[in-house]
């Protein structure tokens, strides 16, 4: 799932989402993707939005549906889509990263996994060693379906969790037993689905440091690889079924806090390896050995060992990143499939980047992924002219200097690594509006 509707502090992309506009948009995709070079790989990311309950959390793009003319009639789309990009792409190219997000990727049938993932091998063929990812909703999946994903190729599964506390669950829309969830996971190790990651809320209605903990003690028996702890960004304004949850019963700051604080140092007891601010990993996942030589990095599907400079973002709403900027894909499924109809890309708004953004974007995602900022690296990648950094600098000095420490190579957090990183990285942000609306995060 792509994070670009959830929060802007969460810095999955430097400009933020919200700078996006609607003067770059095909053309700028239909050059990008032409001047890609043939012998590198890119990542491709591709959005099913259809669900068949919507929870009232969920600030992403996502429609319901209880028939399967729409899936059907969508799926027709993206295939068309693929062929559309495939077309501006130099001859060879390969991908080396696939992600099937949503809404829910498990709704398709086997039939549809099948035609969809053969489309995309068609047009744009895996590396030996490709990764492919799936999102999978334990109530809407089955041995076939996992199935036929694994024989197209998938090696990574993703589970979406939330809480296991009937209470929470209620409150939020989305029911989902530890019985359910364990009979996915059983299903998946007997595919040999090599890596599973899961995914945790902590700021929901009615969770305390005692219902947290059992859910994480529930997850713990099922051995994940990796584990995020999201915060639930609560922004009724911009997603509207979060209306239907009770405001009241939403713990405050302090509590968000230590809810997650409690998680994670049961998960750090336990031996998972804390990965950036909010992931966590076994010390043998790539991830986890990502985080200790430096190579983590982060894009829209949050922390991640992918270093490609092109992500390439397809069904709607999709945002892809190219090696001079972001587009993104018209986010109404109606206006995405009349596109399509059109023969044109769907890219309608985005923005082209300057060298001060490369530079901004690199200096949040050493502060998001390293806790610092190397000099050194920066000046290696963009020249010797730091300056666009420097106002930024000077007011972490006057406001965090107990917090952050300073030299001649650069900035490094010393204190509150996690809770202070957003912060941190939000004051390089030359594009912040203070007067925007945006939930608040711990």
């Amino acid at each position: 799932r792509q994070r670009q509707m959830c929060i802007r502090d969460s810095y999955t992309s430097y400009p933020t989402a919200v700078q996006f506009n609607k003067t770059v948009g095909v053309d700028f995709a239909k050059s990008e993707l032409a001047a890609l070079p043939a012998d590198k790989p890119v990542s491709i990311y591709i959005h099913i939005p259809f669900c068949e309950r919507l929870c009232w959390f969920c600030a992403c793009r996502t429609q319901g549906t209880k028939t399967a003319s729409p899936v059907t009639a969508y799926l027709e789309h993206v295939i068309a889509e693929i062929d559309l990009v495939a077309q501006q792409l130099p001859k060879g190219i390969m991908a080396s990263r696939i992600h099937w997000g949503g809404g829910t990727p498990t709704i398709l049938t086997p039939d549809q996994i099948k035609l969809l993932a053969s489309a995309l091998e068609q047009k744009i063929p895996r590396t030996k060693d490709a990764e492919f990812s799936v999102e999978i909703d334990p109530t809407l999946v089955n041995q076939a379906k996992i199935d036929a994903l694994v024989a197209r190729g998938m090696n990574r599964a993703s589970i979406g969790v939330q809480d296991f506390a009937q209470t929470v669950q209620k409150a939020i829309g989305r029911e989902q037993s530890f019985e359910t969830t364990q009979k996915c996971v059983e299903m998946l190790r007997r595919a040999n689905v090599r890596s599973l990651n899961m995914d945790i809320l902590y700021g929901l209605p009615h969770q305390t440091e005692i219902s947290v903990l059992d859910t994480i003690h529930k997850v713990q028996t099922l051995s994940p690889d990796r584990i995020a702890l999201y915060g639930y960004a609560h922004v009724p304004w911009m997603a509207k079924r979060q209306q239907l949850i009770d405001e009241t019963a939403l713990p405050n700051g302090e509590t968000r806090h230590d809810l997650f604080q409690t998680m994670a140092k049961e998960l750090e007891t336990s031996g998972y390896t804390p990965v950036g601010i909010d992931h966590f990993a076994k010390p043998i996942d790539d991830m986890a050995i990502a985080t200790d030589k430096g190579r983590l990095r982060r894009n829209f599907q949050g922390y991640t060992t992918d270093d490609m400079d092109t992500l390439i973002g397809l069904g709607a709403s999709s945002i892809s990143k190219y090696p001079n900027g972001y587009v993104q894909n018209e986010a109404k499924s109606s206006d995405y499939t009349q596109a399509i109809k059109g023969g044109t890309l769907t890219s309608y708004r985005g923005i082209e980047m300057t060298r001060e953004d490369h530079m901004i974007a690199r200096a949040i995602g050493m502060i998001m992924c390293d806790f610092a900022v190397d000099y050194p690296t920066l000046i290696n990648e963009f020249g010797d002219d730091l300056s666009c950094l420097n106002k930024a600098v000077l007011n972490l000095q006057k406001e965090y200097k107990d917090i952050v420490s300073f030299s001649k190579s650069g900035l490094k957090i010393v204190k509150h690594k996690r809770s202070i990183a957003r912060l941190i990285a939000k004051a390089f942000d030359q594009y912040i509006d203070d007067s925007a609306k945006f939930s608040a995060v711990s």
